[in-house]
């Protein structure tokens, strides 16, 4: 696997797609921060103190399952919100309620912004197929199947765990690995046989806890060391970037 960059005991490639196969990770940190910023401004009034796209969402939010990550971030500031129910409204003074405001703006935004994939995400993919690796998406956004669609690289991938799935199995979300242990079973191997593709915090902490072979860490925000402390093997700006020659890889010693 040399040209691949990764060890030649992996077999199957498991990839996020925030990120990761997709520049919407901007999209959602703009979705959270038009929501949360919303909902602190009516409830602190003027002197709220703003949501920070780029330190809480890479802290609180980004990575995990929707409600997890209303419940991270609202806990940071000290705020309990009742759970309510999947189908609250999204103006509900609910976890779900905060969700679903947030999953209607991004929807939205993708609407009307469209999705843009990483074309260094989909190379390697497509040369990880062709060199006869399985291939499976793992994330914890219920819209993951229409953001392929729209990209379309449905075909890219033998198997999706996406939110929908994680939740009629019952899955936990990132940190946990559960998704991605799925993922490999599905693709029929072990964990150490498989290679964790990810940029956020939580999916590093999955690759580790679920003892993978291989752990990558996709650097888009300057958080390279970050990365590694959760458990990435090696940390790229871009998978055009990981094989034999890259510049800008570098390697954990």
């Amino acid at each position: 696997m040399t040209d691949l960059g990764l060890p030649a005991t992996i077999l199957a490639c498991l990839f996020d797609l925030d990120g990761v196969v997709t520049r919407t990770a901007a999209v959602h940190a703009a979705a959270w921060k038009e929501t949360f910023d919303a909902f602190l401004r009516a409830r602190d009034g003027d002197g709220f103190r703003p949501f920070d796209a780029h330190t809480d969402y890479d802290e609180y939010v980004d990575g995990l399952p929707r409600a997890d990550g209303v419940r991270s971030f609202l806990a940071s500031r000290g705020i309990e919100l009742p759970d309510g129910d999947p189908g609250d409204p999204p103006d509900a003074p609910t976890v779900h309620g905060v969700g679903n405001r947030k999953n209607a703006l991004v929807l939205e935004k993708i609407r009307t912004g469209g999705v843009e994939a990483y074309e260094g995400t989909i190379r390697y993919v497509g040369a990880a197929r062709a060199q006869g690796l399985r291939t499976a998406l793992v994330s914890s956004s219920a819209n993951a199947h229409d953001v392929l669609r729209a990209i379309g690289a449905e075909d890219l991938f033998d198997v999706r765990i996406d939110g929908v799935v994680a939740a009629a199995r019952a899955l936990p979300g990132k940190p946990n690995p559960d998704t991605f242990l799925a993922a490999a079973a599905d693709l029929g191997v072990t964990p150490e046989r498989a290679a964790v593709f990810e940029d956020a915090l939580a999916g590093m902490d999955a690759g580790r806890s679920g003892h993978f072979g291989y752990v990558v860490g996709l650097d888009r925000v300057g958080q390279a060391d970050a990365l590694y402390a959760h458990g990435a093997d090696i940390v790229v700006r871009d998978l055009a970037e990981l094989g034999a020659g890259a510049t800008g890889a570098g390697e954990r010693s």
